[in-house]
C-alpha cells in the first residue's frame, strides 16, 4: 500500500523521446497553469531542483517572468532544460510580439517549444499563424512549433500548406475522454506528430469515486504506487507526454519516478475500459467543456482569453 513514506527511488536523468524534427523532449513536464504569481517561482524551483527539466508555460498563465527566474537560477546550461510557452493572444498581440514578449520574460534566449494556445487564435486563418510559427522558428527565435487543443479538422487544415509539421498537439487527454479522443491520437500518430496531456489526473482530482478508481487503485496497490502514478504512467503507455504540477515535493518526486513505471497491456486495458464507461456516464462533452478550458488559462487569464477565444 502507498503512503507518503514509501521510499522514492532517485534516477538521474528523466528519459526523452525523439519528435519529428529531430529533437527530444523529456517524457514528462512540470506545468505552471494555476500557480499563482507569488509562489510560481519557488514551486518550479523546487520541481528543478527535484529532477524536471521540462517545464511548460503560457502566456495566459502569467507567471513566465516567474517560471524564467526558477529556470535561470536553477545552475542548468540551457540545453540542460526543456521551455514550453504558448501564444495565447492575450491583449490583441500576435504571435511574433507574444514570442518576444515571453522570451524577455523568461529571460532567455530562444524557446524551446512554442504552441499555438487554440486554434480559435488564427481567427479563421490557421495557415497564415502557422506561416508567422514557422517564421518564428527560421528567424531563431524558437528551436520547435507545434499546436494545443487542434482538432483532426484543424490539423487538417494546418497540413495541408503547412512547410513545417508540428512537433507535438497538447491536448486533454485521460482516462474519461479517452474513447473520443481515439481518432485524434491515431491521427497524430499517423501524422508522426506527438501529443502532450494535461488534466491527466481529473479521474482523481475531479471525479473520485468513478469507475476508473478500481482498476487504478488495484494496480497501485500491486506495485506500491500512488494512484496518481499509475494515471500518468498510462498515459505514457499510449505515447504521451503528460503535463503534471503539485507544490508538494513527494508528489513532485513521485511524478518524477512515473517514466520508469511499466504497466502490462491489461492494465492499460483495464483503465481504458473504465474510462469509457465513465465517459458514457460523464459524457465527452462534459468532460471537454469541463476541463479543456482550464489546460488553456491561468486564474488570471480567464476573462481575457475567453474574449479572444470567443468562448
Amino acid at each position: 500500500m502507498y503512503s507518503e513514506k514509501t521510499p522514492i527511488i532517485q534516477h538521474a536523468e528523466t528519459p526523452k523521446i525523439k519528435l519529428n524534427d529531430g529533437r527530444k523532449i523529456p517524457v514528462i513536464g512540470f506545468g505552471t497553469w494555476k500557480i499563482p504569481i507569488e509562489v510560481a517561482a519557488g514551486q518550479v524551483d523546487q520541481a528543478i531542483e527535484l529532477g524536471f527539466s521540462h517545464i511548460d508555460t503560457a502566456q495566459a498563465y502569467r507567471n513566465e517572468t516567474e517560471a524564467g527566474q526558477a529556470i535561470r537560477e536553477s545552475g542548468l546550461s540551457r540545453d540542460e532544460i526543456w521551455v514550453t510557452t504558448k501564444w495565447s493572444g492575450l491583449d490583441g498581440k500576435g504571435p511574433r510580439q507574444s514570442a518576444e514578449e515571453s522570451l524577455e520574460k523568461l529571460g532567455l534566449k530562444y524557446i524551446d517549444l512554442l504552441l499555438i494556445h487554440h486554434p480559435r487564435l488564427a481567427n479563421g486563418d490557421i495557415p497564415a499563424a502557422w506561416a508567422e510559427f514557422e517564421k518564428l522558428q527560421a528567424d531563431g527565435l524558437v528551436k520547435s512549433i507545434g499546436v494545443s487543443n487542434f482538432e483532426i479538422e484543424d490539423l487538417k487544415i494546418l497540413l495541408k500548406d503547412a512547410k513545417v509539421k508540428p512537433v507535438l498537439n497538447q491536448i486533454l487527454f485521460h482516462p474519461y475522454v479517452y474513447s473520443s479522443k481515439a481518432p485524434l491520437i491515431e491521427f497524430l500518430a499517423e501524422n508522426d506528430i506527438a501529443f502532450e496531456a494535461y488534466s491527466g489526473l481529473i479521474p482523481l482530482t475531479s471525479r473520485p469515486g468513478g469507475p476508473a478508481d478500481k482498476p487504478v487503485d488495484a494496480i497501485a496497490n500491486r506495485l506500491s504506487i500512488a494512484p496518481e502514478q499509475v494515471l500518468l504512467a498510462w498515459v505514457i503507455a499510449h505515447s504521451g507526454i503528460p503535463i503534471t504540477t503539485s507544490s508538494k515535493a513527494e508528489r513532485v518526486k513521485n511524478y518524477l519516478q512515473v517514466p520508469f513505471i511499466k504497466l502490462t497491456k491489461e492494465d492499460v486495458a483495464s483503465i481504458d475500459a473504465a474510462g469509457k464507461k465513465g465517459e458514457e456516464v460523464g459524457g465527452a462533452k462534459w468532460y471537454a467543456s469541463r476541463f479543456a478550458l482550464g489546460g488553456l488559462i491561468g486564474l488570471s487569464g480567464v476573462v481575457a482569453f475567453r474574449q479572444v477565444c470567443g468562448f
